[in-house]
């Protein structure tokens, strides 16, 4: 017996039936040989981990624009914390901890630069739309490693394009995921503006704090601990009180950060960055050549979405100032 058979013989014994055995998969797009130590969730968590999106998060927004200071939470330690609550989620009851970790470290990988304003940007240049957590299923399917994708499993491909609104996932480790995003980004989010002077922690509604709590520690605590109580055959929910709780937060967030005109103001630029380079690159000769496959294939609009879309925010403003903002003559004296 190998050491991949023998975790998934403990799979079968220790997980609860609801869990989503590792040896049960559905499989992956391209048949491949089983690794001897990993099991198909764990080597798909490592793909993810080891790729070229997954770093380029680091530079991507969270909330807060290309912020100046060294702990504002960017797309990559967001995508952190909530592999971690759901973790915790997934081990309380008793489901497929690698599963749920793959799923969670791949879920944003397709967004944009310049966070949800660079998405609704690239959404409103396409016909057809744009919504991050399909493209994230593209880096994992066609984009990654120069057009050959990282070939994950059908379960981890579920779970990330479940994450946020419509269809929900099939197992309970992809139904996890969207409420650990929730649950992350709500308490994130609250602390950053905290750090930013948007908001103190007195300003919390005392409704909302009484529920959850009056520390980012207990919010994140009560929330955790509703969907673990409230969630099994198939289900993942919060008890009533403390959803209602959470969506008072987050309409207080809307109406105090998300929608802030100091927190966002410089929101304001990032469609023209955008759609510069979009219709820039829609020009398939100055995309790279996998991309100008995708051209050939898909179309010129969809092969420079999805260069603009794997952009960092660095990356797009040094880009957008390269192309279309004249440099000082020198005449070398």
């Amino acid at each position: 017996m190998t050491i991949r058979e023998e975790t998934q013989r403990l799979e079968a014994q220790n997980l609860s039936p609801f869990g989503a055995l590792s040896g049960k998969t559905k499989g992956r797009l391209r048949p491949e040989t089983e690794c001897d130590l990993r099991t198909p969730y764990q080597r798909d968590r490592d793909r993810v981990i080891h790729c070229k999106s997954f770093r380029r998060l680091k530079h991507k927004t969270q909330v807060f624009l290309s912020p100046e200071g060294d702990h504002y939470r960017t797309r990559l330690t967001h995508t952190l914390e909530v592999s971690q609550i759901a973790r915790t989620i997934a081990r309380a009851l008793r489901l497929n901890e690698d599963l749920t970790e793959a799923a969670a470290l791949a879920h944003d990988l397709g967004h944009t630069p310049f966070g949800h304003a660079g998405e609704r940007a690239l959404n409103a240049l396409l016909p057809q739309g744009f919504r991050h957590y399909e493209q994230s299923v593209r880096v994992v399917d066609k984009l990654e490693k120069e057009g050959q994708g990282l070939n994950l499993t059908y379960e981890v491909r579920d779970g990330i394009l479940c994450h946020t609104i419509g269809m929900e996932a099939e197992t309970m480790e992809g139904k996890i995921i969207r409420w650990a995003d929730k649950i992350a980004y709500i308490n994130h989010d609250i602390d950053d503006a905290i750090r930013a002077g948007v908001l103190r922690e007195e300003d919390l509604p005392k409704e909302v704090t009484q529920v959850l709590g009056d520390s980012k520690t207990k919010r994140i605590t009560s929330l955790i601990y509703s969907v673990v109580k409230n969630s099994g055959e198939g289900v993942v929910a919060m008890d009533a009180q403390t959803f209602q709780a959470y969506e008072a937060l987050n309409q207080f967030m809307f109406e105090s950060v998300y929608l802030n005109e100091y927190a966002k103001k410089e929101e304001k630029k990032v469609p023209h960055i955008i759609q510069s380079l979009f219709l820039y690159f829609k020009e398939p000769s100055r995309l790279p050549e996998y991309l100008q496959r995708v051209a050939e294939e898909e179309g010129p609009e969809v092969a420079s979405c999805d260069y603009v879309a794997g952009m960092t925010d660095h990356y797009a403003v040094e880009c957008y100032q390269n192309l279309f903002i004249p440099k000082a003559w020198n005449l070398g004296l």
